[in-house]
């Protein structure tokens, strides 16, 4: 091997030494000489032909003498190859499932909205992939939110939301009630959305150089921008071992140059998330729209690994630009190295929201068909607060939204952030509750509890009271929202919304190892989510149903089915 390249080197070498040689030749030849060669032809001849043959051999022996290394000729340089992630270093924050409470002790149950889906698709991923995802990487509320429910909403933008309740039976043990509430934000027409000042900050290190990161990445960014217009402004800010300006702020009607500016991208090097928030939000800054959309749209696989790669530091970092109007959507690309927990926090940071892509269809999903609840904010700060009476129920328990939870003081403080609401967003949040007298109760008799004292007349006939407090964008006080949930509201059987985000429910308590589904098994789930599918226009109750099967047969120990992965585009 090394011999052949040796050879290959001597022979470049020996022809670049002849290219001197013919150079000399030609200015030293006797006018005669060159007037008699062929045009094309050098002669060289007598003592010089002599001298070149002893310098070709002293070539030859300086060149056998030398190393291989130094001898091979520079091969032309090759694109780097998919990055290949040594082992799995995937980042979930650690979460408990929220307790069951005794009403007569805990009345009061405070948390904030949730608007994320990233934990739903990328669990998709690891299905799909026949993989058993985590505990950590499951939370129920984000499942449940992935998928719409037909809330009504409100008729103006007057009332930014309506919130409306239902309770029925769970359907894993008839013997206790779920109570689902349902937020649904004013619906604004994309032709009225008012104009966007977007900043796209892509990680271009070399861990993004796989087909399911930067490429994919680009091609969402691509759908986005297809529905820009020329009142919009695109930023494209990149970071790797240090942050640069791609292309400054530019019309959503010049999309040659945003798509031209994504197409040039390439991953290499390091990670400086740090550098790239800061100067994506300087681009923000520059660009910023009163009475507009101001965000950046961070897409990472979130593996910060040099400058400022503290999630506290990088939390508080884009925490300080909370009150500049600028918000902060989070993408999460890839596997291997994603770091869900940081994505997350740096989004609920941000007044934005967390999703995951793991294929071009959930682009679209995400920045396409959801667009307006995704730029546009509506309500700001929106707190959830339920006081249960506990002459009707006796215990209740908060399906997912473990690390949304509030003081019950936090809830009328107007300096604690929470979660926002998008135009024509849906927020739905189910407890688990049992009446009084059921006998469904899951937490033993107090030897020296008092029994709850009957409530007033007026109250007789209220399981529980909702209150709701929000802002309006750019306000600093809350506004409240109180209604009432009784008798009215109780049904016999749950609809077909309440079923499928039941079933939901219960296929995100499953993976994380099933504590709270009753009767209820892998078999109970998958036949619920096949009756459950109703109006599925984009399939996606559909494909929910074959992942219970998945997860059935993955948990079960049984030969899963292997599907081709799932295409990056179609």
């Amino acid at each position: 091997m090394h011999r052949h390249v040796l050879a290959l080197a001597l022979v470049a070498a020996i022809a670049a030494t002849a290219c001197s040689t013919r150079s000399d030749s030609v200015a030293e030849a006797p006018p005669a000489a060159a007037h008699d060669a062929q045009p094309d032809s050098i002669v060289v001849s007598g003592t010089r032909a002599r001298a070149e043959q002893a310098r070709s051999a002293a070539l030859h022996q300086r060149h056998a003498a030398m190393p291989a290394a130094l001898v091979a000729m520079p091969a032309p340089p090759a694109p780097p190859p998919y990055y290949a992630q040594p082992a799995n270093t995937e980042r979930y924050a650690e979460r408990q499932d929220n307790p069951v409470r005794r009403t007569s002790e805990q009345p009061v149950s405070t948390f904030s909205i949730d608007v994320d889906t990233g934990s739903y698709s990328n669990v998709r991923r690891m299905l799909r992939f026949g993989n058993r995802p985590p505990p950590d990487a499951v939370r129920a509320e984000e499942f449940i939110n992935y998928f719409d429910y037909g809330h009504p909403g409100p008729d103006s933008l007057d009332t930014p939301f309506r919130a409306t309740t239902e309770l029925a039976p769970a359907p894993w043990d008839a013997r206790r009630h779920l109570l689902m509430i349902g937020i649904k934000g004013y619906d604004v027409p994309r032709a009225e959305l008012p104009p966007a000042n977007l900043v796209f900050l892509i990680d271009t290190s070399g861990s993004m150089n796989a087909p399911d990161k930067l490429p994919l990445l680009k091609r969402a960014f691509a759908e986005l921008t297809g529905q820009l217009r020329a009142q919009d402004r695109v930023s494209i800010v990149v970071y790797a071992g240090s942050a640069g300006l791609v292309l400054p702020p530019t019309p959503g009607d010049r999309k040659d140059e945003i798509l031209a500016a994504l197409e040039r991208l390439e991953a290499g090097g390091s990670t400086n998330g740090g550098d790239g928030i800061q100067l994506a939000y300087a681009m923000a800054r520059r660009a910023y729209m009163d009475g507009g959309v101001n965000r950046v749209l961070l897409a990472t696989d979130g593996d910060f690994n040099v400058g400022t790669i503290d999630g506290g530091s990088l939390e508080a970092l884009v925490a300080d630009q909370r009150s500049s109007g600028i918000a902060l959507t989070t993408l999460g690309f890839g596997q291997g190295n994603y770091n869900d927990h940081l994505a997350e926090r740096l989004a609920d940071a941000g007044d934005g929201n967390h999703a995951y892509i793991d294929t071009l269809q959930e682009a679209r999903k995400v920045l396409v068909e959801e667009m307006s609840s995704t730029l546009l904010t509506i309500a700001q700060d929106v707190k959830i607060q339920i006081e249960f009476n506990p002459a009707l129920v006796s215990e209740y328990r908060l399906i997912g939204y473990e690390n949304r939870l509030l003081a019950r003081e936090e809830f009328a403080n107007d300096r604690v952030d929470a979660g926002d609401i998008g135009a024509g967003h849906e927020v739905t949040a189910l407890y688990e509750i049992a009446l009084a007298s059921s006998g469904a109760g899951q937490l033993p008799a107090l030897r020296y509890g008092q029994p709850a004292q009957a409530a007033a007349s007026a109250t007789a006939g209220e399981f529980a009271h909702l209150r709701l407090r929000y802002k309006r964008p750019g306000e600093t006080q809350s506004r409240l929202i109180e209604t009432p949930v009784t008798r009215a509201h109780l049904r016999a059987q749950p609809g077909e919304s309440m079923r499928f985000a039941a079933t939901v429910a219960a296929f995100a308590d499953a993976l994380r190892g099933g504590r709270h589904l009753g009767q209820w098994d892998w078999a109970e789930i998958a036949g619920n989510a096949k009756q459950a599918l109703g109006d599925d226009p984009w399939q996606l109750r559909a494909e929910f149903a074959g992942l219970v099967e998945d997860a059935a047969r993955m948990v079960a120990g049984s030969e899963p089915a292997q599907p081709d992965p799932p295409p990056v585009a179609p």
